[in-house]
């Protein structure tokens, strides 16, 4: 049945509009968009500030009753039309479906995050709710918002009391010749990167988070606000289409009360824009801890890529860790696999306190999978003074899996104790939900000894894009990275996470004392970052900011050249900047003055990098280095 028969008012444009506004309510409601001859209507939805790049989503409902959603940056389609709807085990609502109503609102959220790009953080986005029915009389809401910096989308269904979501039609449409940047789908992550066209790519799933360049605009696929109320999902595609749908991890998801599904998220925008975003955070549910205080980030001293389980298992080996730790500052020190074979953790944890260095312990998921087993281990880590965890090999995106996850975050943070999980899903939000979470792995970390620069030179523009990312590195004595010593360090920069949990072993570390000095001074959580240059696979300079210092990393794919940043970034004055960058015997610190008409140049070698400090400066100024609270 098309508009026109289930509507017989519908005689033209303007009719059209005028009836569909009295269905929606009158003059509090925004009319549709009237389509052409026969083709349904269509909702427009803006970002709240205007501009000639400005991200619009069209909501389109063709004679069938069906559903789709495109999205512009100002006069360019960036997302061409594609399916929106679900299943569930009562009604299909992917077609068949009636407008009902409209309502809009302006969402202005102010928070501050424990990690991430920048700490206080503002979130401007229009929302427009479009409620529709369907088979058997079901409603379901479709709930977009948009910002400028990306578009999102999900599900409401306020009437339902029970049941499952059988699939989701939802999908996104590229063109068929936009560069894609895509990781195979596992539930860990831990894939590779693959370069292709949107249409070229293979058949198959791809995990979250995708990248797209389509002419001068990048999209950056992703979800946030998965909860156990839900499941998580992925992406399919088959070659030759542009089209990337979606599959959720569960063949039904159950329905207990009315269901909000989570966010399908678009980060949009030029490739500063889309790496700077903190969107999928912005849409994210608000922190669930009111008092933040206990959270604090830092770095780590991991010793597992320094010799294994039998280091986790030496008292004398860890407290050697320790007092390395708590000489050169670092907060933290990690125990991985093979200290719960031993008896020894509480000595551990007394040693490093008065050493001023705290102790994190590392766990199985499975170790926390009931409420008794959470109410034991976490109150004996209570008791021991443990600061937090590590938890690994979670390997599912299940409902069943997020429910655990939710549990396990309620009951680490009633315990006041910092986690990191590892083979896990991406962040999708969680750090600004549950701000104790300090960082995930998701992504083909140091452990692996085949890094590859592409992949390295990627991850700043697609997994850390949406949360803090655990890749640990610092692993100079593996002999197997792909890159230079300075560009290992530029790591430290490049890629944010709220543990850095660096990997070198003590006699690395000792061979670098530069290395050592820098790492001694970079933060861990910032109050602002700019990409400077770079693309994907190619490399990237980022500048973050700590207070009144910005610490600048660069780690680069090419040949041997020299690299020029210029420094409008610094603002007024005069500044101080320390340079640390690859010599013929080892890493080599210059200084030098500037202010930010100059361009800092610094000479690479092949696969090279770079990392900098750049202070204010001020008369008898020498250093930007600043005293380090060490331990006794």
């Amino acid at each position: 049945m098309t508009m026109r028969q289930r509507y017989p008012l519908f005689r033209s444009k303007p009719a059209l509009a005028a009836a569909l506004a009295a269905v929606l309510g009158g003059a509090a409601l925004t009319a549709p968009r009237a389509g052409a001859e026969g083709s349904g209507v269509s909702w427009e939805v803006r970002q709240p500030q205007s501009s000639s790049r400005a991200l619009s989503a069209t909501v389109a409902l063709d004679g069938s009753g069906a559903l789709t959603l495109a999205v512009r940056r100002g006069g360019t389609t960036v997302l061409q039309p594609a399916p929106v709807g679900l299943v569930t085990d009562k009604a299909d609502l992917t077609t068949g479906l009636r407008p009902e109503g409209r309502s809009d609102r302006t969402v202005t959220e102010k928070y501050t995050a424990t990690t991430g790009k920048r700490l206080d953080r503002v979130a401007r986005m229009h929302e427009t709710r479009l409620s529709f029915t369907g088979a058997r009389g079901t409603r379901i809401d479709v709930v977009v918002r948009v910002s400028d910096q990306g578009v999102a989308y999900r599900y409401a269904l306020p009437d339902t009391k029970d049941g499952s979501v059988r699939r989701e039609a939802s999908a996104f449409q590229l063109p068929g010749n936009a560069s894609a940047w895509l990781t195979p789908y596992e539930a860990s992550h831990e894939q590779h990167h693959t370069k292709s066209t949107a249409s070229g790519a293979a058949d198959g799933s791809y995990g979250y988070p995708a990248l797209f360049r389509t002419g001068s605009s990048y999209v950056l696929l992703s979800e946030s606000g998965v909860g156990g109320g839900y499941s998580g999902s992925r992406l399919t595609h088959t070659s030759g289409s542009g089209r990337y749908s979606l599959a959720l991890a569960d063949s039904r998801v159950s329905i207990d009360g009315a269901l909000t599904t989570p966010w399908r998220a678009a980060v949009i925008g030029d490739l500063q824009g889309v790496t700077q975003s903190t969107f999928t955070d912005d849409i994210a549910p608000a922190s669930r801890i009111g008092d933040t205080s206990w959270i604090r980030p830092g770095k780590v001293a991991w010793s597992w890529l320094a010799g294994g389980r039998p280091v986790q298992r030496s008292l004398e080996s860890q407290k050697k860790f320790v007092d390395y730790s708590a000489a050169h500052g670092w907060p933290y020190t990690l125990v991985d696999d093979g200290w719960a074979d031993e008896k020894w953790m509480p000595e551990l944890v007394d040693y490093a306190s008065s050493r001023g260095v705290r102790i994190l312990v590392w766990m199985r998921w499975t170790d926390l999978d009931t409420a008794a087993e959470r109410n034991t281990t976490l109150s004996r880590m209570n008791d021991w003074g443990v600061a937090g965890l590590k938890l690994d090999f979670i390997g599912s995106e299940s409902q069943q899996r997020f429910r655990w996850y939710d549990d396990v975050l309620k009951a680490t943070a009633d315990h006041k104790l910092l986690v990191n999980f590892h083979g896990s899903t991406v962040p999708n939000g969680m750090q600004r939900t549950w701000p104790h979470v300090m960082t995930l792995e998701a992504v083909r970390g140091a452990e692996y000894r085949n890094g590859v620069a592409g992949d390295l030179a990627t991850y700043p523009f697609t997994r850390n894009v949406v949360g803090s990312m655990d890749y640990t590195p610092m692993a100079l004595q593996r002999g197997s990275h792909p890159h230079s010593t300075a560009a290992e360090l530029a790591l430290s920069v490049v890629y944010e996470s709220g543990f850095q949990n660096f990997a070198g072993s003590l006699e690395t570390y000792g061979r670098h004392p530069q290395m050592e000095r820098f790492l001694e001074q970079v933060p861990t959580v910032w109050d602002d970052t700019r990409l400077l240059s770079g693309r994907p696979g190619g490399g990237a300079t980022f500048a973050r900011r700590s207070q009144d210092r910005w610490f600048l990393g660069s780690y680069l794919t090419g040949g041997a050249h020299t690299e020029r940043t210029p420094l409008r970034f610094l603002g007024s004055g005069r500044w101080l900047v320390e340079t640390v960058r690859d010599g013929r015997d080892g890493l080599i610190r210059e200084t030098r003055r500037v202010d930010s008409g100059d361009t800092l140049t610094v000479a690479v070698p092949a696969k090279g990098g770079f990392v900098a400090v750049a202070c204010p400066d001020k008369p008898g100024l020498k250093t930007c280095d600043r005293p380090v609270r060490r331990g006794k």
